[in-house]
């Protein structure tokens, strides 16, 4: 995929070179005098015309006419160097790496000196170009007997001074690479991808990379004692699935963190059913479980030193004649009973066993992530995920994880005045649904209560796990979000 090379641009081979150039930058000034003079004093010419901006977000293509040998010039603008952000970079460059599929580009090579400057070195230009030509070329999966084909740079040659990017340039495509795994899963039909299936993904990326699996079926979780997700199932004809992955990365099981993903592969609210808008898209329900199998994904490839668990509870949320109702008492892995007010609160039934089982592996700190409530769309809309925390510490670190991978998150309040709202119940120890009322602060409370007092961050990514459109570094869709950011937790 990726050749490093030494060479002059002048004199790599390759049907389309990538290079950026600052408005204000000695270094920019100096590649645009040099291309400038190589190719004729086009450039300036091209400039002039106003066929050429060196602004912020412009992409000029220029054919060189065999002047130099790369046959197609793709020149990015880049603005004041001042202004710019290594995610601001990687979205530029996702646009970049687009156009060059549209162009039907499968080779290219990329100048990272030329993106350089004081505040982003090559290192990070490398990661961060590896990341947005894996993301931004991802096509989403289709059933179309006709569908639009669309190449992909399968090689990209790396020019660059620097010897040593090439341990950056595996963890930008690693990243890349869990987010596509974490798209393609949420995208695929309730139909064809149900707990069995996702339980057998799963077990694909443990076995790819030496990991411990587990996969624990109905009849394991009712010895067990895991009544909240088994209610959720009891609707479907299709058997439920625990799904657990360890990756080791110690010499001795200590320390874990555990990433815990909602993995309801369908979810018709139950006997609370959806509205027939509301019920569409609700394959994309298992978006955290998603998540979590991305994260795996990235932490196979890198290999770093932690010990992470992988906990998936899953199954769809279906209505029969033995389906669960509201009213209903059920007993958690935990022993505490929950009265069951809304069957369309599912996801933090199936989360509460997840959480208990996660902690019997003796877990340092927890993040669970689902798809959970609309009430998180309502309160921050579709671009920040939603968080919630027991622990400001832990939380800073996932903090500054979204923050490196550019996945904005929003922390929301977790104080006593919401544990007591999941807590009044005149029948059981909690209740799944206390209302509309902070809806999204309640769900994340009611997971909560199971963490006790275990580190744990809760990221509810229903408004972010899907986007109505094309953006730089993906289409609509799934986004895979929060794959990149328990990667980076990890990493770094």
């Amino acid at each position: 995929m990726f050749t490093i090379s030494q060479a002059n641009i002048t004199d790599v081979q390759t049907k389309a070179l990538i290079l950026g150039l600052y408005q204000d930058h000695q270094e920019s000034s100096e590649l645009f005098k040099q291309l400038n003079n190589v190719l004729g004093q086009s450039l300036k010419e091209y400039e002039k015309a106003g066929d050429l901006s060196l602004q912020k977000w412009k992409i000029t293509k220029i054919f060189t006419f065999n002047q130099m040998k790369p046959e197609r010039l793709y020149i990015v603008g880049l603005g004041k160097a001042a202004k710019m952000t290594k995610n601001e970079l990687k979205n530029i460059l996702g646009k970049n790496f687009k156009t060059l599929q549209q162009d039907q580009i499968r080779e290219a090579s990329i100048h990272l000196d030329s993106f350089q400057m004081k505040e982003i070195n090559v290192k990070t230009v490398a990661e961060v170009a590896a990341e947005s030509m894996v993301m931004a070329q991802h096509k989403q999966l289709s059933y179309k007997t006709k569908a639009a084909k669309e190449s992909s740079i399968t090689s990209l040659t790396v020019l660059t001074e620097n010897k040593n990017i090439q341990p950056s340039l595996e963890k930008g495509y690693a990243l890349g690479k869990g987010v596509t795994i974490a798209r393609n899963l949420t995208q695929l039909p309730g139909n064809i991808l149900t707990a069995t299936k996702l339980a057998e993904k799963a077990k694909e990326i443990a076995e790819t990379y030496d990991m411990e699996y587990e996969i624990l079926d109905r009849e394991d979780m009712e010895n067990l004692g895991m009544g909240a997700l088994l209610a959720v199932n009891q609707g479907s004809v299709e058997p439920p699935k625990m799904i657990v992955l360890s990756y080791q990365g110690l010499d001795e099981w200590k320390d874990a963190t555990a990433l815990i993903g909602k993995g309801i592969t369908f979810d018709t609210g139950g006997y609370s059913i959806k509205s027939k808008d509301g019920i569409v898209g609700m394959k994309t329900d298992m978006g955290g479980a998603a998540a979590v199998l991305g994260a795996m994904e990235t932490i196979g490839r890198m290999k770093p030193k932690k010990n992470v668990l992988a906990v998936i509870p899953s199954t769809d949320n279906m209505i029969s004649g033995g389906a669960f109702k509201p009213d209903d008492v059920i007993t958690s892995l935990s022993g505490k009973t929950i009265e069951v007010r809304n069957t369309d609160a599912e996801g933090r039934l199936a989360l509460a066993d997840a959480v208990t089982y996660a902690k019997r592996f003796e877990v340092s700190e927890i993040v669970d992530v689902a798809t959970l409530t609309g009430g998180v769309i309502v309160a921050l809309g579709d671009k920040v995920t939603g968080a919630m925390t027991n622990n400001d510490e832990f939380f800073s670190e996932v903090e500054q994880a979204a923050q490196y991978v550019g996945e904005p998150i929003w922390q929301l309040p977790y104080t006593d005045l919401y544990k007591e709202g999941v807590r009044k119940s005149d029948i059981a120890d909690l209740n799944n649904s206390p209302g509309r009322k902070a809806h999204a602060v309640m769900a994340g409370s009611f997971i909560g209560d199971f963490a006790e007092d275990t580190p744990w961050v809760h990221l509810d990514i229903a408004g972010t796990a899907t986007t109505d459109s094309n953006y730089e570094l993906g289409s609509k869709g799934p986004t895979g979000v929060m794959s990149r950011t328990l990667a980076q937790l990890i990493l770094q």
